[in-house]
C-alpha cells in the first residue's frame, strides 16, 4: 500500500521514483542481517575508501565487499565496508559504513519531500527488517547534505543498531554500528561514527 500521497508523490512524475525508493529501501538495511550478535588492537586504523571517495576510522582493518541489487531501474551496486568483532566481549559487534548510487534524476539531496519520504521509509524498513523497533530518530546533516540518525533495537531488545546515514547529492551513505544493549553507549560506537569524513564534498 502506498504512503505519503499528501505529500504529492503522485504528482509531477515522482511516483515512478517513489516506487523505486520503496524498493531500494528493503536492501538498505538489510546488511546487518549478514552478522549475528555473538556473541583489538586499540590501534585504530584509518580506511579510505576511494570508489566511495570516504574515510573512516576503525578498530581494525576493515573488509570491503559488493553486491547488485535487482531493482525496477535496473540493478544497483551497493558497497559494503565492515569490520566484525567476534570477541565475545567486544565493545561493538559490527562497524560498517554501505553506500551505492542512484540513477541520475531518480533521487537528489536537493528534493526535500522526497528525501524526508526515503528517511523515514528507510527507518521503518531497518526496524522490520530485523523485527525490531525504532527506539529514536532525528534529523541531522553534513554541510549541505540532509540525514537522519536512528536507533533500532531488536532481538527482543538485547541487540541495538544505530544508523547515520545521508543523501549526497545522489548518493546514499549509511555508518552503522551493531551492539548489545548494555553497552548501547559507548566510546568507540561514537568514535567510529563520528569519524566519517567525505573525501570530495564538491565531486
Amino acid at each position: 500500500m502506498l504512503a505519503f500521497p499528501e505529500r504529492g508523490i503522485y504528482r509531477e512524475g515522482k511516483l515512478d521514483r517513489y516506487m523505486h525508493m520503496r524498493t531500494i529501501k528493503l536492501f538498505i538495511s538489510t546488511a546487518v542481517l549478514c552478522f549475528s550478535l555473538p556473541g583489538i588492537s586499540q590501534s585504530w586504523k584509518q580506511h579510505h575508501s576511494y570508489p566511495g571517495m570516504f574515510s573512516i576510522l576503525a578498530p581494525e582493518e576493515m573488509q570491503t565487499k559488493t553486491d547488485t541489487i535487482k531493482t525496477a531501474l535496473g540493478g544497483l551496486v551497493q558497497h559494503i565496508t565492515f569490520y566484525h568483532d567476534k570477541r565475545p566481549d567486544g565493545e561493538n559487534n559490527v562497524y560498517m559504513v554501505t553506500w551505492f548510487d542512484y540513477p541520475e534524476g531518480v533521487m537528489h539531496h536537493d528534493s526535500t519531500e522526497l528525501v524526508q519520504a526515503l528517511f523515514d521509509e528507510t527507518v521503518e524498513a531497518a526496524a522490520f527488517s530485523v523485527a525490531g523497533n525504532v527506539r529514536w530518530s532525528s534529523d541531522i546533516r553534513y554541510g549541505p547534505f540532509p540525514g537522519r540518525f536512528w536507533r533500532v533495537d531488536y532481538k527482543d531488545g538485547r541487540g541495538v543498531i544505530k544508523t547515520k546515514a545521508w543523501l549526497v547529492r545522489n548518493r546514499y551513505y549509511a555508518v552503522q554500528v551493531v551492539t548489545r544493549r548494555d553497552r548501547a553507549l559507548n566510546y568507540q560506537a561514537d568514535k567510529f561514527m563520528d569519524s566519517f569524513r567525505l573525501m570530495d564534498q564538491g565531486r
